[in-house]
């Protein structure tokens, strides 16, 4: 389907001497279009690498006046968060949202007896650690056994602690929340 839409000068900047949208642009046109998955990763990207604002965003949205996939935009520009270091990261938000987990606090400082750092995603309220998994991550021996004894210090602090890959996610998504909500209930450590 294409839609023609209004492209204000104030929405237009200039990359190697050649005319282009503004990255808030681009990522109001993104969430109008896109799946929400794919926008809010847009968004969170755009927003963490400082390349645009929520304040920008919402500027682009008052501009475009009645224009398709506003309501989402909307949805997006609300949802989208700077935190969020990874598309896996955004995408895990998106997919927690939709099962209907509180939204998580994300890379939150934690420090405990004997532990101090921070971890992507943190819910307050049930003592529920996530970690979102990439392959770096246990890419090497030394980093696997950081990543073992950080674990043991969050568990013996009193967190409950999950973790999860792209694989998991994408193709054992069920398992996943299931994991949280039993770290939720303290069924899991």
């Amino acid at each position: 389907m294409l839609y023609a839409a209004e492209l204000p000068p104030e929405h237009v900047t200039k990359q190697f001497k050649i005319p282009v949208t503004t990255v808030a642009r681009m990522v109001i046109d993104l969430a109008r279009m896109s799946s929400f998955m794919a926008a809010v990763v847009s968004a969170d990207s755009a927003l963490h690498r400082s390349k645009t604002t929520k304040k920008e965003l919402g500027s682009v949205l008052s501009a475009c006046g009645k224009w398709p996939g506003l309501i989402q935009a909307r949805r997006v520009m609300s949802f989208s968060d700077e935190r969020s270091e990874s598309v896996l990261e955004s995408c895990a938000r998106v997919i927690f949202d939709a099962h209907g987990l509180p939204p998580p606090d994300l890379q939150v400082e934690l420090g405990a007896e004997r532990f101090a750092g921070r971890v992507d995603f943190y819910w307050r309220d049930h003592q529920t650690v996530a970690e979102a998994d990439g392959e770096v991550k246990y890419g090497n021996a030394a980093r696997s056994i950081a990543q073992l004894e950080r674990d043991q210090l969050l568990r013996a602090a009193g967190f409950r602690v999950v973790h999860f890959t792209w694989q998991q996610l994408f193709h054992e998504q069920l398992l996943v929340i299931s994991w949280i909500k039993q770290a939720f209930r303290g069924e899991i450590g």
